[in-house]
C-alpha cells in the first residue's frame, strides 16, 4: 500500500439513482461533470470532486462538516430531474499513486461501506428517501456517527418533499441571496417566498445546514 496520511481525510463517495435505465446517459454524465466543478468552485481550494466511473463520483474534504455541506450543495444542484445517493466517511487515506493520483485506505473503504448502507435505507419504507449516510472509520477517533446520521436522514426527508420552487428558493438561499431577492428572482411575492421557508422546512434546512457545516 501506498504512504498513508498521518490527518484523516472527510471523504466523499456518491452516484446518481437509477441514473442505468436513462436513454441519454451521455447527457446526465455532462450534467454531473458541470454540477461537480459548480460545487469545487463554490468550496473552493478545497474541493476536489472529480467522475471517476460513469455515473460514480468522489472526492476528499479537510473535515466532516465542509463534505456534508457539499454534498446537500451537490444533490440540490441536480434535483429535481437527478437525484444522488451519497456516502461519507472520516478516516486515513493512502496515496497509491500520484499520477494520476490515486486514493485508497479506510476512509475509502468506509464511505463506500457507507454508500451500500444508504442504498438499503432506501429500499425501507421508513426511511426511504435517505440518500446520504456518514460513517466513521475504525480506530478512528472523529465525529460521531449517530447524530450526524439522524440529521441526514431529516435532511434529506425534508429536501426529498420539494417541488422545483421551493428547491430554487433553497439554492438562492445557500448561496446568500435575500428573500426579497429571491421573490423578484423567482416572480412571486416575497410573502409567498416566506411562507415556502416557513411550511415546505426551508428554515430547518438552513438552520441544520449550519450545524452540520460547523462539525469539525
Amino acid at each position: 500500500m501506498g504512504e498513508m496520511k498521518e490527518k484523516p481525510s472527510a471523504v466523499l463517495i456518491g452516484d446518481m439513482v437509477g441514473s442505468r435505465l436513462s436513454a441519454d446517459r451521455t447527457g446526465l454524465h455532462d450534467r454531473l461533470v458541470a454540477t461537480l466543478a459548480e460545487v469545487n468552485a463554490t468550496f473552493a481550494p478545497v474541493a476536489d470532486l472529480t467522475v471517476f466511473a460513469g455515473d460514480e463520483y468522489q472526492g476528499t474534504f479537510a473535515d466532516v462538516g465542509t463534505a456534508l455541506a457539499a454534498s446537500l450543495h451537490l444533490r440540490l444542484a441536480l434535483l429535481p430531474h437527478v437525484d444522488v445517493r451519497q456516502g461519507i466517511a472520516w478516516g486515513p487515506v493512502a496515496v497509491l499513486a500520484e499520477s494520476p493520483r490515486v486514493e485508497d485506505g479506510p476512509g475509502w473503504w468506509s464511505a463506500r461501506a457507507a454508500i451500500v448502507e444508504v442504498e438499503d435505507d432506501a429500499t425501507r419504507s421508513v426511511t426511504r428517501s435517505a440518500r446520504t449516510r456518514y460513517a466513521l472509520a475504525p480506530d478512528v477517533t472523529g465525529p460521531e456517527t449517530g447524530a450526524i446520521n439522524a440529521a441526514l436522514l431529516a435532511r434529506d426527508h425534508l429536501v426529498g418533499r420539494l417541488d422545483e420552487r421551493s428547491l430554487s428558493v433553497l439554492r438562492g438561499l445557500l448561496s446568500g441571496q435575500t428573500q426579497q431577492q429571491l421573490a423578484r428572482a423567482e416572480g412571486i411575492s416575497a410573502s409567498a417566498v416566506s411562507q415556502r421557508v416557513r411550511n415546505d422546512g426551508l428554515g430547518v434546512v438552513m438552520a441544520m445546514e449550519e450545524q452540520l457545516r460547523g462539525i469539525r
